[in-house]
């Protein structure tokens, strides 16, 4: 497993966020996170990637006890996420920021003065990367475009493309098509999906038949806790499920 998740608990105030929550992630899959609004899901995409401390519980990524690292710490691992809202440099050129985003950005001072040859090779070879990744996934042509300028879908498509230069072992999706038209969501998990050779997927979205055509295993959360998990197949015919997405 990739990661593991277990018994997770955070609550805020009284309320309980998350309650007892337990994830085995298998590498090289697209795993979907399904659930009502406020059912926990963001809260436990920011408990796994550091930006929220857990009450307790353990999350392992690789084997490494990461409960109670640092997003920064996490992230250098190999364990990358987007956000709900997208987080882009709007002012800086679609190729500026794959270029902040890849792994070479934390040399530092030492071999900026002292390496100066080695880092413009390192640095030449970011920029073929992040070409290439900018190419499959369609958006190779607006290179030198303002981030700020581009469609809601183009921008979504450039925070896929940011956190990929990192080269991470696992990425942590917060809905990747909201607000996206049906054409262009499948071409993004299309393009998510031939990533899996690679890295892992953790996917939350409420496009589900999005994730049922796409994901391998599917969770689906409810009032903080995991209550059905299983290939699209089974959670389509999942009682649960239906009782929780029907008020039943």
């Amino acid at each position: 497993m990739i990661l593991q998740v277990k018994d997770i608990e955070k609550s805020f105030g009284g309320i309980k966020a998350l309650d007892g929550v337990k994830l085995d992630i298998e590498e090289n899959t697209v795993v979907g996170l399904i659930g009502p609004n406020g059912s926990g899901k963001t809260t436990l995409i920011n408990v796994i990637s550091g930006f929220m401390r857990p009450d307790s519980g353990s999350i392992k990524f690789e084997g490494r006890d990461i409960t109670s690292s640092k997003p920064h710490e996490i992230a250098r691992l190999g364990l990358a996420r987007t956000f709900q809202l997208t987080r882009i440099f709007r002012r800086m050129t679609v190729l500026e920021c794959m270029l902040l985003a890849s792994k070479a950005q934390d040399d530092g001072l030492f071999n900026l003065f002292f390496k100066g040859k080695e880092i413009y090779r390192q640095e030449r070879k970011d920029i073929e990367k992040a070409r290439r990744i900018l190419e499959l996934l369609e958006i190779g042509h607006l290179s030198n475009e303002y981030s700020g300028a581009l469609s809601g879908g183009q921008q979504k498509l450039l925070s896929i493309g940011m956190v990929q230069m990192a080269d991470p072992g696992l990425v942590l999706l917060d809905e990747p098509v909201a607000g996206v038209n049906p054409t262009l969501a499948n071409k993004i998990f299309e393009k998510i999906e031939r990533e899996k050779e690679k890295t892992t997927f953790v996917v939350i979205e409420h496009n589900i038949d999005i994730l049922m055509n796409f994901c391998d295993r599917i969770y689906v959360m409810n009032k903080g806790r995991i209550v059905a998990s299983g290939t699209p197949e089974e959670i389509r015919c999942n009682e649960t499920v239906i009782d929780v997405y029907l008020g039943g």
